[in-house]
């Protein structure tokens, strides 16, 4: 196995990906679930694909995000290397900043590797962190 480095763990953050597009969204007060079971991408350290389902959870503003564009971001992902912490974080990074909801939650279930399961979740606005008592 490759040596850990800090480069690991910053790849994929800002490695060009398609543009998500968006059209105006004529409602109010509703949710909008997107599911994508088929989600890749490739470990950094190791260069094994890592597989899941990525799942995005919204409350639309003005704008709502246009699927065949979120596709082909999304499969973008297939040949970049990236930690699947960091792959939810981006998704949700890039999601607000084109679609600018009311809110938004991102959750990636990674499937079993290593005889471990991960599932990793970032929302926006993001909760404020909890200070450890002194």
């Amino acid at each position: 196995m490759r040596q850990y480095t800090e480069d690991h763990a910053r790849a994929g953050i800002d490695a060009p990906l398609p543009k998500i597009e968006c059209f105006e969204n004529q409602f109010q007060n509703y949710e909008i679930t997107i599911s994508i079971p088929e989600f890749t991408s490739i470990c950094p350290r190791s260069g094994l694909p890592d597989f899941g389902t990525i799942t995005i959870r919204y409350t639309p503003d003005k704008w709502c995000v246009e699927l065949k564009s979120l596709k082909m971001y999304i499969l973008a992902y297939r040949d970049l290397g990236i930690f699947y912490e960091n792959a939810v974080n981006r998704i949700l990074r890039d999601f607000v900043k084109a679609s600018k909801p009311i809110r938004a939650v991102v959750t990636g279930e990674f499937n079993v590797r290593g005889g471990m399961k991960s599932t990793v979740e970032a929302s926006y606005p993001s909760a404020p962190i909890r200070k450890k008592a002194k």
